[in-house]
């Protein structure tokens, strides 16, 4: 197939598009910065500029849209123009391209509204009631590209639990980098049960759900190993892996809440970048279960991880020391 990736400048995009090139099929990526992807057709642009996107699509088959921002902190506003009307600009470009397949990337946080999710379905996003700008933001643009399923275009939406592997700087990286700093800590006793996903399962899933999109359309479906381990568990062994110390304050979940939310009003007054240290949807993440029941998305994609989360801490341990100080 003709498949366009958007966001393929990330560890999960970039692997997306390799895995379709190893395969046969002709990749375009279209991301605002060059990723040196070999063998695909780069295009810069973002997401943000419908003219762009809609160049973008024109002679493909499938569109992967993997394209969103992803952070703790900022004005609704900046979420809305990428996540919201990113995708309205993505599903304009579909439909003038009449491309038939779509397979939209969201979040299991469209669905949580703070509370334990224990062996939970994917459940409907939630604009109202998910917490914080990013999970609001994603979960209308989810509904959005829900709501173009139809006879001319297949979407399906896959939901990725806690994505993580060797180079990964959203989940690894922050709790490497702030163990290394000292600045570790788990809130609450740690013992939550939360389930992640090695990178490369969630790249088999996605080209599954790329191949079997009319017969899964219409469906958001959760992604992840099906392995939950308790939060200190996860957060030791990816400490270990990197070799720093492991996380040994524990910050009771009400302190932690409180101070999210005073360091949320203190970003927001300072106009500060980047993500601050604890907000109040991070407090509930790592206080909170959240693990799903895998049944519907792997017999609707015919998938099953094959990286064990055993297997994974082994491959991040081995980056690592290839990569000493990384």
């Amino acid at each position: 197939m003709r498949v366009l990736v958007t966001g393929a400048s990330g560890m999960y995009g970039g692997a997306v598009a390799r895995k379709l090139v190893s395969r046969g099929d002709q990749v375009r990526a279209f991301q605002r910065r060059p990723a040196g992807l070999e063998g695909v057709e780069e295009v810069l642009g973002s997401v943000t500029d419908a003219e762009a996107v809609r160049k973008a699509a024109e002679g493909a088959d499938a569109v992967i849209h993997m394209a969103a921002k992803v952070t703790f902190s900022g004005p609704y506003s900046e979420f809305a123009e990428v996540n919201i009307e990113g995708v309205r600009n993505v599903l304009d470009a579909v439909a003038a391209a009449g491309v038939p397949r779509l397979v939209h990337v969201s979040s299991p946080s469209v669905a949580h509204q703070g509370d334990s999710l224990v062996g939970a379905g994917a459940g409907p996003a939630d604009p109202d009631r998910a917490r914080g700008h990013y999970s609001r933001s994603k979960a209308a643009g989810e509904l959005m590209a829900l709501a173009a399923d139809g006879p001319d275009l297949s979407v399906v939406v896959l939901r990725p639990h806690l994505m993580w592997g060797p180079g990964d700087t959203q989940l690894i990286g922050r709790i490497v980098d702030r163990a290394r700093s000292g600045r570790l800590a788990l809130v609450g006793p740690a013992t939550a049960l939360i389930d992640t996903t090695y990178v490369d399962n969630a790249v088999d899933a996605t080209v599954a759900a790329l191949d079997r999109c009319e017969l899964a359309h219409g469906e958001a479906l959760v992604i992840s190993n099906g392995e939950p381990r308790p939060v200190a568990e996860l957060f030791a062994r990816a400490c270990a892996a990197a070799g720093v110390p492991p996380a040994r304050m524990h910050v009771p979940f009400r302190l932690a809440w409180g101070g999210g939310a005073v360091v949320e009003a203190a970003w927001s007054l300072l106009g500060r970048d980047g993500d601050p240290p604890i907000t109040r949807f991070l407090a509930e993440q790592l206080a909170t279960a959240h693990w799903f029941d895998q049944r519907r998305t792997r017999t609707l994609l015919d998938w099953q991880p094959q990286v064990s989360l055993d297997e994974g801490f082994e491959r991040l341990t081995a980056s690592y020391a290839a990569v000493p100080h990384a």
